[in-house]
């Protein structure tokens, strides 16, 4: 029986635990079933770095042939790929390759087209960064998406669910069973589900007006309610409210409120090129000042300067996002 020839194109960034999920998915597929045979090949987009763990495989060098799926992992969105890869890489698609990308394994695909009118699940970090990059790619909030002939992960344990629903289209639903079963994994996820946790998780509490009240200030950025709005939909005292969020969050409400507009804030801030006055706005700041300020007194720097030293820390972004004027 003839493998099927899987590749594995590897970015530095990539964590082991993304690259291990996938491949034990695959390995314990051909334990647990000797019919399934796969031809596993690892490469490197990239020379390593120093600080990098040591990846499988060896350096890309020359063509991409003969592959029926190939992935591209990565957990930090890369910088373009070189002419010579990304060449290599559209014409092994051209020849009718299954082509799939692992948590920011989607920027690199995004950037070659190759996801341009196709359903693609991009992890909740990265999500406002990407439409804005890419908006011909219909962007999800999914664990994964297989549309036609791309698979795509968002990152994390998504990427054996993935797995686990390529061996159930493939060898039937016995063997992603069996797959599942062997690494103890407690269900098969769909696709369709949903990357945040449950919300009472997050927040380690499952009391019910509390839920409320901050499903309804994560649904109230822009226009932040007062703290007696969220009392009233939530029907509650104000007193009752506070006493509430001071029992399970150890914060008065507005205070939780205003922490989560900021790091909503430092999201759209790192992942954007809005500039500084748009993202104060839109995270429900009345002006420029009182947005940097409010900044500056939970992160410890204006927001142009914690923007500024993002970008020059990280490749992507410096080169990525354009500089703001002003």
């Amino acid at each position: 029986m003839t493998a099927h020839r899987i590749g594995f194109l590897i970015w530095p960034s990539t964590k082991a635990l993304t690259l291990a999920l996938a491949e034990e998915a695959l390995r314990v597929a051909q334990r647990v079933h000797p019919e399934v045979l796969y031809e596993l090949t690892f490469l490197q987009a990239e020379a390593p770095t120093e600080s990098a763990w040591q990846l499988p495989g060896e350096p890309w060098v020359g063509r991409l042939d003969g592959l029926q799926k190939l992935f591209l992992l990565a957990d930090e969105p890369p910088a373009p790929m070189p002419q010579a890869l990304s060449s290599a890489v559209k014409q092994l698609v051209r020849s009718g390759c299954v082509i799939g990308g692992f948590s920011a394994g989607v920027y690199p695909l995004a950037q070659l087209g190759l996801l341009d009118g196709y359903r693609a699940a991009v992890h909740w970090r990265w999500q406002d960064d990407f439409s804005e990059r890419f908006p011909k790619v219909i962007a999800t909030s999914h664990l994964f998406d297989w549309d036609r002939d791309r698979l795509t992960a968002c990152g994390g344990m998504s990427v054996l669910d993935l797995l686990l629903a390529v061996l159930a289209r493939d060898h039937g639903a016995e063997l992603a069973g069996a797959v599942s079963e062997e690494l103890v994994v407690e269900r098969i996820r769909e696709g369709g589900e949903r990357q945040r946790i449950p919300l009472q998780n997050r927040l380690g509490s499952s009391h019910p007006k509390l839920t409320q009240a901050v499903l309804l200030m994560e649904a109230n950025i822009e226009e932040p309610l007062t703290t007696d709005e969220i009392a009233q939909h939530v029907c509650v005292s104000r007193r009752q409210l506070e006493r509430i969020f001071k029992q399970y969050l150890n914060r008065v409400p507005s205070q939780y409120y205003l922490e989560l507009r900021l790091n909503k804030a430092r999201q759209m801030l790192m992942q954007t090129s809005k500039s500084i006055i748009q993202i104060g706005l839109s995270c429900g700041f009345s002006s420029g000042p009182h947005f940097s300020s409010a900044y500056r007194n939970f992160f410890g720097a204006t927001p142009r300067e914690d923007r500024n030293q993002r970008r020059s820390s990280s490749p992507f972004e410096l080169s990525s996002v354009p500089a703001e004027r002003g």
